[in-house]
């Protein structure tokens, strides 16, 4: 991970939640990329991360809460406190997964390779592939976009010969090897 010594300004990760591969990060049982993205850019101290995802629903309550007058007298919760995103980091993945085996093959030709067949068929690659685009907020002009790609191959040899799955809990992107690899990507 590039880091920084001091920062280049404050930034926003935003993903389009219509785009399709977002419906594949739910195929994986994986959330949203926002997290793990802020995570990095934290890390990394090259930006200062700014909320403008799903906990600014949070910050507009309370936003109105100080407007009614509901607040206790004496909390620190004023107008003009909130930093603005100098950037916008918007990420997009790629996923290609190529689930053949070449176990089916050779069980074809000798019923003696019962157990290659199940290791070779329990072969599995998975590769993603990863774009951030960074545009300044104040012009609209996109400064950069990165590309990484990841790729990994899964041996799921106790699930084909004993018929469990070989695919670890519920998902999280420590936690699955399609995570594993968009993080790798990133």
């Amino acid at each position: 991970l590039e880091r920084c010594d001091e920062s280049l300004g404050t930034i926003g990760v935003v993903e389009d939640q219509n785009a399709n591969w977002y419906q594949y990060l739910r195929n994986y049982k994986l959330g949203s990329t926002v997290p793990v993205l802020r995570m990095m850019i934290q890390q990394s101290n090259c930006f200062i991360v700014v909320e403008r995802g799903a906990a600014m629903n949070n910050m507009n309550v309370e936003r109105n809460l100080r407007e009614s007058g509901e607040m206790r007298q004496g909390s620190n919760f004023q107008k003009g406190q909130m930093v603005a995103a100098d950037y916008t980091m918007s990420p997009s993945i790629t996923f290609s997964q190529n689930t053949g085996g070449i176990g089916g093959g050779l069980a074809g030709y000798s019923r003696n390779l019962g157990i290659l067949s199940a290791v070779a068929g329990g072969m599995k690659t998975n590769e993603a592939s990863t774009t951030l685009i960074m545009i300044d907020n104040r012009s609209g002009v996109q400064l950069a976009a990165a590309e990484g790609s990841a790729k990994n191959m899964d041996f799921n040899v106790f699930g084909s010969m004993f018929g469990g799955s070989g695919g670890g809990g519920v998902g999280g992107y420590s936690n699955s090897p399609e995570g594993k690899i968009i993080i790798a990507a990133f």
